[in-house]
């Protein structure tokens, strides 16, 4: 049996991490304690318990439990557990225990629907993908979503605790007192996952005889030391100081970030987030940035990694080395402001299609490309907010040349209105 199952926890208090889930006056511990389990989906990293505390559940339960893993099972599979219910060896229903559901196509996930309706199947199912898109709308209305977290350092170190005494016991060995180094390694190095952390543990172990180093733990864990959870914390806190360095001017910085990224095996996210630099933070000061950056991420998701890092890496210090601008940025989030607070509900009418029955009403407006500069002043936004203004001209040279031309343009209109 592998050390992971073999330490795999019994009751809920055993748990590492988690501790917004299970603890004692949380609503999930109080509604798995009462009995009456509701249809959920865990979503989460790998390694955090998401099993482990689906089969506590199940155990705590009269329901007969089935489990799927939807990465080798069928539609045929599905079918044989439905096919159980209402037999009497289920007469208190089925607690039917899917993990990865996400690798269920919708036809294999429709297929539970009638079942899990009237109960005589039980939901709990596990994904490590984002379950509003993974997972079939009408069986996410019927469950309930709860996140499992990255275990933190301390509480994966419990856990590595237990594993060692596990080995110890199994192997003949006494108790290493200078084992406490390689543990935090290995605890802080695994990010959260404890399975990984529990496997490096073991062959560390198997490695020394159980006197365990720190080299032998750091060459336990290998690659891993330069991975990250990607549904994690200190995925997005990379993501968040290569924006902010970016945003900062400090190419070197930006660079450090994105080489931690790329080297973990990461090349989507920092392709995404390059994009929304682009325009969130250079903006209008340089506009052609973001065509440049589309370029390059193109590039970049052709050539895969490792060749990528060279165009991605030219991406960022153009981004870093750039003139900045956040005002269309931050006069969208006005304008936005305006919309869900209920105003500007009523659109000048000559703004309005002019398809409509009602087309008279679209001879107020002007046509302004026959005029000086293609502009005649006319109002374009809702009466209640008609003296509105969301952008502000930002001060580098190309915005500055725009509000030239606006002033030049506005003053050649109100001359020719007179």
């Amino acid at each position: 049996m592998p050390l992971a199952d073999k330490i795999r926890p019994s009751t809920l208090d055993d748990v590492v991490g988690q501790q917004h889930l299970l603890s004692k006056d949380s609503l999930f511990r109080r509604v798995i304690e009462s009995g009456n389990v509701p249809n959920m989906v865990f979503f989460g990293p790998s390694g955090v318990g998401k099993t482990t505390v689906a089969e506590i559940i199940a155990k705590s339960t009269d329901k007969t439990l089935r489990k799927i893993n939807a990465t080798n099972a069928s539609l045929s599979d599905i079918k044989d557990v439905c096919a159980e219910t209402g037999s009497v060896f289920t007469s208190d229903g089925i607690l039917l225990y899917i993990d990865e559901i996400q690798y269920f196509n919708k036809k294999q996930q429709q297929s539970l629907l009638e079942f899990i309706e009237d109960g005589r199947i039980t939901l709990i199912c596990s994904t490590t993908e984002n379950p509003y898109f993974a997972i079939y709308p009408a069986i996410l209305s019927r469950s309930n979503v709860f996140e499992f977290k990255s275990v933190d350092k301390d509480e994966t170190r419990r856990a590595l605790l237990r594993a060692y005494g596990i080995l110890c016991e199994t192997y003949k060995v006494s108790d290493d007192s200078g084992k406490d180094a390689a543990l935090d390694l290995i605890a802080s190095s695994c990010t959260g996952d404890v399975r990984r952390a529990i496997g490096a543990l073991e062959l560390c172990f198997l490695g020394t005889g159980g006197a365990l180093t720190e080299k032998a733990a750091y060459e336990a864990i290998g690659d891993f030391a330069l991975k990250l959870d990607r549904d994690g914390n200190e995925h997005y806190d990379l993501l968040s100081g290569l924006q902010k360095s970016i945003r900062g001017s400090d190419e070197n910085a930006a660079l450090f970030y994105l080489a931690r990224l790329l080297e973990a095996g990461d090349l989507l996210s920092p392709c995404r987030r390059l994009l929304v630099i682009a325009s969130e933070d250079i903006g209008l000061a340089y506009p052609m940035a973001a065509v440049i950056v589309n370029s390059l991420i193109d590039n970049a998701k052709q050539l895969g990694l490792p060749e990528a890092r060279i165009p991605l890496a030219q991406a960022v210090v153009m981004l870093a080395t750039a003139p900045k601008s956040n005002s269309a940025y931050l006069a969208y989030d006005v304008a936005a402001e305006d919309v869900r607070s209920g105003k500007g509900l009523k659109m000048p009418d000559y703004l309005r299609d002019s398809m409509q029955p009602s087309a008279e009403r679209n001879k107020a407006y002007v046509y302004p490309h026959p005029y000086p500069g293609h502009y005649v002043i006319q109002q374009y936004l809702p009466d209640d907010i008609a003296d509105r203004k969301y952008y502000e001209f930002g001060d580098n040279k190309t915005e500055q040349a725009a509000k030239d031309y606006r002033e030049y343009i506005t003053k050649i209109a109100k001359e020719t209105k007179k």
